[in-house]
């Protein structure tokens, strides 16, 4: 993600040091190592460590003008990544507020599910679902818990980048005070069906912070019994180690029958499978209604996100 400062068109490398240097940097500490990150998309007669080299000296500059201070340079470590993409014939300046590592990985991941869902992907899925933390939320197929343990910090208002050691959450850390998290507790229910994976899951919400507010069960999601939920978000198994249609078929079924026994009558439901064929048909079948089925390129499958509600 990233903080613009600037766009404007250009036409030959120093307009890019110019552009680069016009921005007020101050927001960055004297104590604080910069490094710039640079991309390039067209065709020009420089490099896109050209960009670094003349963007990185315009920073340099521009802050020893202002603060009579010369900013530390640290390639590899940096406290604040300021990106300049070059695009065709515009130039944009921004601060980096994702780093080197991407936004989907989360400190919490102390055991590490086989097939875990991207914490990112499973964060947008809750939101899609409509749940808040008065609803009763529900996922069927936990796995190593992300969906709930998710909820439970955005219910909380804590940052999933909380313990990021990164320019954003040092420069603009107040935003990040524990004052603005919330001292709730809300009904999040994981059902799993393999002991090591409950286990596993726990471990996951014990090191959010949060396994106080999330129960874990180990059962069968073609069993479900005992919870009403207004909002279930899953992300079942796709079968690809499975390696069988008929199994994924059986699964597929069964839950979705049995999720019938659980859900109240202005529930919710959000799934995410590649498995879009069997989904739908089976969802046709048992009178679920699909408000919405939006594709996602989930690395390299393609999947589809599935927003039903029962007739």
């Amino acid at each position: 993600m990233l903080i613009l400062l600037e766009n404007r068109k250009f036409e030959v490398l120093e307009d890019i040091y110019k552009i680069t240097k016009d921005i007020d940097y101050n927001f960055i500490k004297p104590e604080q190592a910069f490094a710039v990150r640079a991309n390039r998309v067209g065709s020009h007669n420089f490099t896109s460590m050209d960009v670094a080299r003349v963007a990185g000296q315009a920073i340099i500059d521009a802050y020893m003008e202002s603060r009579q201070k010369r900013l530390k340079v640290n390639l590899d470590e940096p406290d604040v990544i300021i990106r300049v993409d070059v695009i065709h014939d515009e130039v944009f300046v921004g601060v980096d507020t994702t780093g080197d590592n991407a936004l989907h990985k989360r400190w919490y991941r102390v055991y590490h599910h086989p097939a875990s869902l991207n914490a990112s992907i499973a964060a947008s899925l809750i939101r899609l679902a409509g749940w808040n933390e008065n609803k009763v939320l529900l996922d069927p197929m936990a796995g190593g818990g992300t969906i709930l343990i998710e909820a439970a910090l955005m219910g909380r208002n804590i940052a999933t980048g909380k313990n990021r050691d990164f320019a954003y959450f040092k420069i603009f850390g107040e935003i990040l005070s524990e004052e603005h998290e919330k001292e709730i507790f809300m009904d999040l229910y994981g059902i799993e069906k393999y002991r090591k994976h409950v286990v596993g899951a726990t471990r996951n919400a014990r090191a959010a912070g949060v396994a106080d507010t999330i129960k874990f069960l180990q059962g069968d999601a073609t069993k479900l019994e005992g919870i009403e939920a207004n909002t279930v978000v899953t992300n079942p198994p796709y079968g690809l180690r499975i390696g069988s249609k008929r199994i994924i078929e059986e699964l597929y079924s069964g839950f979705l029958d049995s999720l019938q026994n659980v859900l109240s009558d202005d529930a919710t439901v959000v799934i995410i499978t590649s498995n879009d064929k069997i989904l739908r048909k089976y969802a046709e079948v048992l009178g679920y209604v699909i408000e919405e089925e939006i594709g996602v390129k989930y690395g390299n499958l393609d999947t589809a996100v599935f927003k039903l509600y029962l007739q």
